[in-house]
């Protein structure tokens, strides 16, 4: 299909408005500094290795990992592009210990959405050239407009989401997202910086053999994961299955939605709660995957369920085919059964 014949991700936001029950002017501006911003980085990542924003920054982010440069680089430049266009009251970063009030204009608070985002997830690997990714998710303030955010408008529950989605920065860069209507995806054509709809109404296969999961922490992992991996390796059936993993939470989860797999980042002795954190990486890759007919848990619970406690909270994270979270959730089970 030739590029005139696509519909740009402007069109259709646009066109989308009706199946959307909060749609509005400032929705539809949200998404396009997002859209904006992400070219921006997309540019960015792409001179990595011919300019100086590849390395550490000397620094450690909340969580106490090393900032990369990029990191630095890419909050930056989604925190402008969104608090910039008065079109939310608030801003959560991964990269930042607390959430941002956006005050700005003649309007003051008076926006009804607030932003959490992972700005440049997998950098760790941008020195070497594998895909990286942004991940956000947008709710409604429950606070009243007009006020100042506050802590409560940023721990909602991901079932509250009213749209969520991801960029991956690779061999194509692409922008995923849903509104609670479906998961599509639109490429970006460098040539003319525009998106395109490449991808509409994804969903996981109806079975998946692909795991993801990093299996060099394997001695670390509950007995219920370790069950599960041998279950994954067996020679039975449809198995074994295969294993693939990158590091970057994007390119695993969007691989696993177009191919069919399961991600798995569980607890283990380093990290009792899990490494991945709830309200940046969790409930919007959950969102997506429910949207794409998929399935995404903490072993027990449905992740889109748990409540909120803290900005930076983390949690055990199963995503993927419903069969096969099921599975692994089964072996969680059973595994608590026998303690």
């Amino acid at each position: 299909m030739s590029e005139n014949a696509l519909q740009t991700l402007g069109e259709f936001i646009i066109d989308k408005q009706d199946d959307f029950q909060y749609s509005t002017g400032e929705f539809s501006r949200l998404l396009s500094a997002i859209r904006l911003a992400s070219k921006v980085v997309n540019r960015d990542v792409n001179k990595a290795g011919i300019a100086d924003i590849v390395g550490h920054v000397g620094m450690t982010n909340v969580q106490g990992e090393q900032q990369q440069k990029l990191d630095v680089l890419a909050n930056e430049i989604f925190i402008t592009a969104l608090s910039q266009r008065e079109v939310v009251c608030g801003i959560a970063s991964e990269e930042n210990d607390d959430f941002i009030d956006i005050k700005c204009g003649p309007n003051g608070h008076l926006s009804k959405y607030v932003v959490l985002i992972d700005p440049l997830d997998g950098s760790s690997n941008i020195d070497v050239n594998v895909s990286v990714g942004t991940i956000f998710s947008i709710y409604r303030r429950v606070t009243e407009p007009g006020t100042p955010v506050q802590l409560e408008d940023f721990l909602q529950r991901g079932v509250d989401q009213v749209a969520a989605g991801y960029v991956v920065y690779g061999s194509s860069t692409m922008i995923v997202y849903t509104t609670g209507n479906g998961v599509n995806g639109f490429t970006l054509d460098p040539s003319l910086g525009t998106y395109y709809l490449s991808h509409p109404n994804m969903r996981f296969p109806e079975k998946g053999k692909i795991y993801s999961i990093n299996e060099g922490n394997y001695s670390k992992f509950p007995q219920g994961v370790k069950n599960y991996l041998k279950y994954c390796q067996m020679m039975e059936g449809d198995r074994p299955y295969t294993s693939r993993y990158i590091g970057s939470l994007v390119s695993d989860f969007h691989r696993n939605m177009i191919k069919g797999g399961i991600y798995i980042y569980p607890s283990y002795a380093n990290a009792p709660n899990g490494k991945l954190r709830l309200l940046y990486e969790c409930n919007p890759m959950a969102f997506l995957a429910e949207q794409a007919g998929g399935k995404a848990s903490d072993g027990f619970n449905r992740i889109m369920e748990l409540e909120p406690t803290e900005l930076h909270q983390r949690t055990p994270f199963f995503c993927g085919n419903i069969s096969m979270v099921e599975k692994a959730e089964e072996f969680m089970r059973i595994d608590v059964v026998k303690d």
